[in-house]
């Protein structure tokens, strides 16, 4: 059985000091005081779910859910693509994002 790679892991291993920097504008966007985390998770998981971006869907899903996030509100963050990008977003993101979330503490 092959074993799944974590795309995360290989751009820590291969490009370390460009995942510092990236982390570095990861906290700098999180301490922005705009909009709270919930929110911004919701934003961002809208954007990847338009973009067909199922892995960070898989990742950001739970994020969103321990900052406060309902499954509704994970469901309607992906369902309001179909204004921006049609179906894409719906049919690639939605199952797995409520995958995540059901499977996530």
């Amino acid at each position: 059985m092959e074993q799944e790679v974590n795309p995360i892991e290989t751009f820590y291993r291969e490009a370390p000091a460009v995942a510092k920097a990236f982390d570095g504008l990861v906290e700098a966007l999180k301490a922005t005081k705009g909009l709270d985390s919930k929110t911004k998770q919701l934003v961002y998981i809208g954007i990847k779910a338009a973009l067909g971006d199922t892995t960070a869907i898989h990742f950001h899903v739970p994020m969103a859910k321990k900052a406060g996030a309902s499954r509704e509100e994970i469901k309607d963050t992906i369902l309001i693509t179909l204004t921006v990008c049609g179906l894409k977003g719906v049919t690639t993101c939605l199952t797995s994002a409520l995958d995540a979330y059901d499977k996530s503490q």
